[in-house]
């Protein structure tokens, strides 16, 4: 009788840690889908963002992922739905926001090639335009 107990609870034990909140998560889920409406930013499983710009008559979406570019992906394909950042404000500054020092390089490479004096010219049209790939300063720059 004790051994029955003892399964009992397990059983009870199982379905409370397993089964009983992955049932809560598939219920969200579902209502998530059935809530979403043209004007949602949504992120699929596949990681792509868009905003749903209409619903057609088979229940698919029709969503914008790019200017002018939309694409139909079935409504089980959401993942969630992106909400709109309340606490910008709090967040972290904006990039024109922050107070930059007078002496500050946007591009640290352009701050290594004037510190160097040099000047940053891209070499590579000169591999392209060499005729004779076994001239000697084709070979010097292998």
């Amino acid at each position: 009788m004790a051994q029955l107990i003892l399964l009992l609870a397990l059983l009870v034990l199982l379905w409370a840690l397993l089964i009983r909140p992955q049932r809560s998560r598939q219920r969200q889920q579902q209502e998530l889908l059935t809530s979403i409406e043209p004007g949602d930013e949504i992120l699929t499983v596949g990681g792509i963002y868009g905003i749903v710009q209409e619903i057609d008559e088979d229940d698919d979406l029709i969503v914008e992922v790019a200017d002018a570019v939309h694409v139909r992906i079935a409504r089980r394909a959401v993942a969630g739905v992106v909400k709109p950042d309340a606490d910008e404000d709090e967040g972290e500054p904006e990039a024109d926001e922050v107070d930059e020092p007078d002496d500050a390089v946007d591009d640290p490479a352009d701050a290594v090639g004037e510190a160097v004096g040099e000047d940053r010219v891209n070499d590579s049209e000169d591999f392209v335009r060499d005729d004779d790939p076994e001239s000697p300063a084709a070979l010097e720059r292998r």
